[in-house]
């Protein structure tokens, strides 16, 4: 009777664990595959411009302020059940003319994480236009917004106006969040904007990857919010951020795969990659022009060994019309001809990618321009000496065999001719 009341207890006691971690979800897969996908949940932060010119009414005939709301709404009915998506505001607080304390004026209307659609509708509703413009600062918090996690992290900004918060250019502050290289993209929406604006806002968006679009009417600020918060949502490959080196020496081993980095100008970056006999190298790598630079620049990507020799280059030039601007090349590590250089060990490759980018005058240097590396190794081709030597081959042979053909059609047809005029002039 003692040893089945223990045996109950035992089992009353293992069934009440079982129950707590099943709550918390940490002792069986599923749990471990919940958090998996809450590390791997793509966020999206929308940043909202409350500044005061936001009450001007020149939006199908309402305010900037009245159209941003009604397209907040309609987006956060569609936005995907995956997305974490949260909603920062600037100029939305302060409405005094204190400018250090108007450039603080940033603050997270609704927190990053699993959506509450009637939540984050009740917080846009109670927005009022009041002060600054503080676009640097904002960027700066939105990006600690998304900390954390592997999936795709996208700041969506709404402005109708310029940063009012100099000298803390946000232009600036994009390229500081973009040569983290956490994968950040920050796209930007001016609302009927001016030229300066537009500067300012493109050059944000070019820093970090991301796209301008400037709006005008209610639908086209719904329709594009959408489609970022939806692009948000597309699986995509996220570059691992690297740091090359001045010499192969101390240059980072890479496999296959995509690989950022930021390049100064004129710098030279050095990247290590393994190949062995009988596969390729596939390499290119892109720099992006995301200040103003002056024309006529260039990249070249060069494969060498790790004693200096060059094995194979590509090279790119721009005249200053170019953003972007790439190259590639391809390295075949050919097979041993005999069984003991067939077992040889893989080669090291040394990739050097040096640029030709100058700056205008007064840009700043620093950080570095975005790179953008793309490195394959795979198995090279078949029997690639035998293919070679085929084709080369039977071009000669094919030629061989012409040479003499036309030789020879030459001479009928030179025959020919001369008996055709014989037997003209005998008749």
């Amino acid at each position: 009777m003692i040893r089945k009341q223990r045996s109950a207890t035992g089992l009353g006691a293992l069934l009440a664990v079982l129950a707590t971690l099943l709550a918390t979800g940490i002792a069986f897969p599923d749990g471990a595959a919940a958090d998996e996908v809450t590390a791997d949940a793509p966020k999206v932060n929308l940043v909202l411009d409350v500044s005061g010119s936001m009450r001007a009414r020149d939006i199908d005939g309402r305010s900037r302020m009245a159209a941003a709301k009604q397209a907040f709404n309609e987006v956060l009915d569609a936005t995907p059940e995956e997305v974490r998506l949260g909603i920062r505001t600037l100029g939305a607080d302060y409405p005094g003319d204190d400018r250090k304390a108007g450039c603080k004026d940033t603050a997270q209307l609704y927190p990053v994480g699993p959506l509450d659609r009637t939540e984050a509708k009740a917080a846009v509703a109670t927005l009022t236009p009041t002060g600054w413009t503080p676009i640097g600062p904002a960027l700066l918090k939105a990006a600690d917004d998304l900390d954390g996690g592997d999936g795709s992290k996208r700041i969506v900004l709404i402005s109708d106006g310029e940063d009012t918060c100099a000298p803390l250019d946000p232009c600036e502050v994009a390229r500081e969040i973009a040569a983290k290289g956490i994968g950040l993209t920050i796209d930007t929406l001016g609302l009927v904007p001016n030229t300066k604006m537009r500067q300012q806002l493109s050059c944000i968006a070019e820093a970090t990857g991301g796209t301008y679009t400037s709006v005008e009417h209610t639908d086209e600020l719904t329709e594009k919010v959408n489609q970022l918060v939806e692009r948000a949502a597309d699986p995509v490959v996220t570059p691992v951020a690297v740091e090359g080196a001045e010499r192969c020496a101390d240059a980072p081993a890479l496999k296959s795969g995509l690989y950022t980095d930021r390049q100064e100008f004129g710098q030279e970056r050095w990247y290590r990659v393994d190949v062995a006999p009988g596969q390729e190298l596939r390499a290119s790598v892109s720099v992006a022009a995301d200040r103003a630079v002056n024309p006529d620049y260039g990249v070249l990507l060069r494969a060498a060994t790790v004693h200096g020799r060059e094995i194979v280059r590509g090279e790119a030039a721009g005249n200053g019309r170019t953003d972007v601007i790439s190259t590639g090349l391809r390295y075949p590590k050919p097979d041993g001809d005999d069984e003991e250089e067939a077992q040889t060990e893989a080669e090291t490759v040394c990739l050097r990618v040096t640029n030709s980018f100058s700056a205008a005058s007064g840009v700043k240097t620093g950080p570095g321009m975005p790179l953008e590396l793309t490195v394959d190794v795979v198995e090279g081709p078949s029997q690639a000496g035998d293919v070679a030597s085929f084709g080369l081959g039977r071009g000669w042979w094919l030629l061989g065999v012409l040479v003499p053909a036309g030789f020879l059609a030459g001479m009928v047809w030179g025959w020919l001719s001369r008996w055709r005029v014989a037997v003209w002039r005998t008749n």
